[in-house]
């Protein structure tokens, strides 16, 4: 059985998909819970074996970074990690945080330099260049880790980069706009270098964090770091007759590239699905769901992007499909009118 808590239960766009999925309407049961209410989740983790805190806004502009992306963060992953830590049954926690928690420390980033789970972001730092999605995470991952400690509870971290691949809701959220604002006509792309993972790994990552007993610590998923000129060079091979954008925003010379170590996250059984796979994933996905018109290149009438939930919902779908009798999920995939998103 599946537990999944959400905090707009009524919200049939937040979960018709779900209770779609094969096996839901036997294993699937969703609880309304709220992030930011201590205690809310008691009940929900009541019985479980393992819960998997995936919440936490992600948007880039924000009038009140305290107040929409610090505090939600912070306090919606303490208030779960209480709930765990008043329930016998929680045997381990996966916490999705995310490679913004790692990578911003003012440390110089560039093609000699390669990141892994030994590297945390500095709250000073990404306060200084107003990083607050950054310093949201880094201090969310920062207190859980205490937390854990304290209590003692059996905590992993997933931490990935921008998410790419299919979209399992039917709203747009923001790194798949980022896709959607390059093959929609846009002139520019942003000067700017940045990790990409594929979804599907980012579900079986956490899948596998739980289930095997020797997982711990940390996990970075990055399956390669490529500027955004990569990625536009990607989709012009992939689709050569998308309008894609030919040059920056801006003519300063192009943001570096890094690596991120993929040695720790291999234990765990990641192969790592192709940055080429994802973006035509992506592609189809947006398509499939009428964001995007190939044959326009346009974009069909719909809302904008969500302020984005951590980590896509689709690791419910492949949970329950890899573990039919298991009863080991507590979810929280919600925030305020948050869907999908990994970063």
């Amino acid at each position: 059985m599946a537990k999944l808590s959400f905090l707009g239960l009524a919200d049939q766009k937040k979960t018709d998909h779900l209770l779609a999925l094969d096996g839901a309407k036997d294993r699937l049961h969703l609880f309304k819970a709220n992030p930011l209410e201590k205690g809310s989740f008691d009940s929900v983790v009541d019985g479980c074996e393992g819960v998997f805190h995936t919440a936490s806004p992600f948007f880039v502009t924000t009038s009140d970074p305290q107040a929409e992306l610090t505090e939600p963060a912070l306090n919606g992953t303490l208030n779960v990690l209480g709930s765990c830590a008043k329930n016998p049954t929680v045997k381990r926690v996966v916490l999705t945080s995310s490679i913004a928690a790692v990578a911003y420390n003012g440390r110089p980033r560039t093609s000699d330099v390669i990141i892994d789970e030994t590297w945390f972001s500095d709250p000073e730092s990404c306060k200084e260049n107003k990083l607050w999605y950054q310093l949201s995470k880094t201090l969310a991952e920062d207190a859980a880790w205490k937390f854990a400690k304290e209590k003692g509870i059996d905590m992993v971290a997933i931490n990935p980069a921008m998410v790419i691949g299919p979209l399992l809701q039917p709203t747009l959220n923001t790194s798949s706009a980022a896709i959607l604002n390059l093959i929609n006509g846009s002139q520019t792309y942003p000067n700017a270098s940045f990790g990409w993972i594929n979804v599907k790994d980012v579900a079986n990552a956490h899948i596998q964090a739980y289930e095997i007993p020797s997982a711990n610590g940390r996990y970075c998923l990055v399956e390669r770091v490529a500027h955004y000129s990569e990625v536009v060079t990607i989709l012009h091979k992939l689709y050569p007759s998308f309008q894609l954008p030919e040059k920056s925003a801006d003519d300063k010379p192009f943001v570096p590239t890094y690596h991120v170590s993929k040695q720790k996250a291999k234990t765990l059984g990641i192969d790592f699905i192709s940055v080429e796979d994802g973006l035509k994933e992506t592609v189809e996905s947006l398509t499939k769901k009428k964001f995007f018109d190939s044959t326009k290149s346009g974009v069909w009438s719909a809302p904008p992007p969500a302020k984005a939930a951590e980590a896509e919902i689709s690791f419910s779908k492949l949970f329950m499909r890899a573990n039919p009798n298991r009863t080991s999920l507590c979810t929280d995939t919600s925030h305020r009118d948050c869907t999908r998103d990994c970063t």
